[in-house]
């Protein structure tokens, strides 16, 4: 194998695309959890915000994290029915994002559906890609947010939100947690990345 191929096909050190999956990885990682820390922090100091308001905030954080996944479900290390779980799943939050542009967000309880189907989508993509991959590197990082994901999309489908405020303060919460771990994953991440350079 010449040392060009090599460079080519397996960098970072990583076999496969894992090396340009996981350089990339961590730098989107890094800012989809900035993204979901500064939401959360907007939507926790804006809780009387209108439901409008609050329906484009994260109509724009779904529309976002679905053409993540989307783009994501492309990558050649993706077993063809993980593929296709990506593709429905960011296919659905961009469809999820987009409906919560329209203004038809007139209850409490659809917005608490959008976001929580989103981050239960979310999560199911994170934690199978992760199961399924063995050489990804901070797996377990990522299997962990991945049900992080899941659990706050069940809340948020489970849990009966009476007003705005509080479907922003839970929400924001959520996203606050979700941040702080998807940092933390993206510097994992990014650490393997420096070993496997040695």
């Amino acid at each position: 194998m010449t040392s060009s191929y090599r460079e080519f096909h397996e960098p970072h050190g990583l076999p496969g695309g894992l090396g340009v999956l996981a350089y990339a990885g961590w730098q989107v990682l890094l800012g989809a959890g900035i993204a979901a820390m500064a939401l959360g922090a907007i939507v926790l100091a804006w809780p009387e915000a209108s439901l409008m308001v609050v329906g484009v905030l994260f109509g724009l954080y779904l529309l976002a994290i679905g053409i993540l996944q989307l783009v994501g479900a492309f990558a050649a290390h993706i077993p063809g029915a993980l593929r296709a779980l990506g593709l429905v799943s960011g296919g659905l939050c961009v469809l999820l994002g987009l409906v919560s542009f329209r203004g038809p967000a007139q209850s409490i309880l659809l917005l608490a559906l959008w976001i929580g189907f989103g981050w239960l989508l979310r999560g199911v993509v994170l934690t199978g890609v992760a199961l399924s991959t063995k050489d990804l590197p901070a797996r377990g990082w990522q299997v962990f947010v991945g049900l992080l994901n899941v659990v706050a999309g069940i809340l948020m489908i489970d849990l009966p939100f009476g007003s705005i405020a509080a479907l922003t303060v839970v929400t924001g919460i959520f996203l606050l947690v979700m941040g702080v771990f998807e940092v933390f994953h993206a510097v994992q991440l990014r650490s393997h990345l420096k070993k496997a350079l040695r």
